[in-house]
């Protein structure tokens, strides 16, 4: 039987969810270590998401599939990392970025450098370094900002 939970969130109010749809980080996010347990919830248009913590509801991040800004973007990922979600190739795994957003949106930026893994399977996931790319895109960069949702 699947144990339902209520949760009163940052930007959706309360919501129920169930145990099952909760994305495990045992090591936390950068910052928020001891934050562990997240919802990805959808926000209405523009492909944003809401990386809510399960155990402080005022904490909740902005995130995007890094692929629709970027088409290019290739995350690499050490052998030692995909032995961790137990899978022999990035592409078996979901990645997102996080978006800092500021007023005006076109001002906002994303983290290409530390994305967050999730096995779309088990539902853990990590946030990973990429030497590669840089901490602060702007979302204008990708030809977004004007129509992303208002956080």
């Amino acid at each position: 039987m699947t144990k339902t939970h209520k949760l009163q969130t940052k930007y959706f109010g309360e919501i129920e969810y169930e145990t099952k749809d909760v994305i495990h980080f045992p090591d936390g996010i950068f910052g928020f270590e001891e934050e562990q347990g997240f919802l990805l919830l959808p926000f209405d248009g523009g492909g944003m998401l809401c990386l809510q913590s399960v155990k402080t509801p005022a904490l909740a991040f902005v995130a995007l599939d890094p692929f629709t800004l970027k088409p290019d973007y290739e995350p690499e990922l050490a052998k030692a990392e995909l032995r961790q979600f137990g899978v022999k190739e990035a592409g078996d795994l979901g990645f997102y970025v996080l978006c800092a957003v500021k007023n005006p949106v076109s001002a906002s930026t994303v983290n290409l450098k530390c994305p967050l893994v999730i096995h779309p399977e088990t539902r853990e996931a990590r946030q990973i370094i990429m030497e590669r790319y840089e901490m602060r895109h702007p979302l204008a960069e990708f030809g977004r900002g004007e129509e992303a949702a208002p956080c």
